[in-house]
């Protein structure tokens, strides 16, 4: 039987404190008018909240390498959908600049 590594109690609760200052900062960006840096400041901020909860309280850094590959490849995925999603959104108009039937 292979022994666990045993997350101390400090740990979880400075990844408490961190996630905690990292809601007051979502907040506060919120009230921040930085102009095109919005969006991706909070994105920013979700990210790295997401991360600590991923990598500490879902135990991602203890466990065996084959999960680690399949969050990498579950990220790399969510990635290929965000890239997929944009380019249809972003070229959506153009086929009303072509002149397409019923526009």
């Amino acid at each position: 039987m292979s022994a666990h590594p045993i997350t101390s109690v400090r740990t979880y609760v400075l990844v408490f404190v961190a996630l905690i200052v990292g809601t007051v900062l979502t907040y506060l960006a919120a009230l921040v008018d930085v102009g095109w840096l919005n969006t991706p400041l909070a994105l920013g901020i979700a990210l790295a909240k997401a991360s600590l909860v991923v990598i500490y309280f879902m135990g991602v850094r203890f466990n065996t390498p084959l999960t680690k590959v399949v969050v990498v490849a579950g990220l790399f995925w969510l990635l290929i959908m965000f890239v997929l999603t944009m380019n249809d959104y972003l070229t959506r108009e153009w086929m009303a600049m072509v002149g397409a039937p019923g526009r």
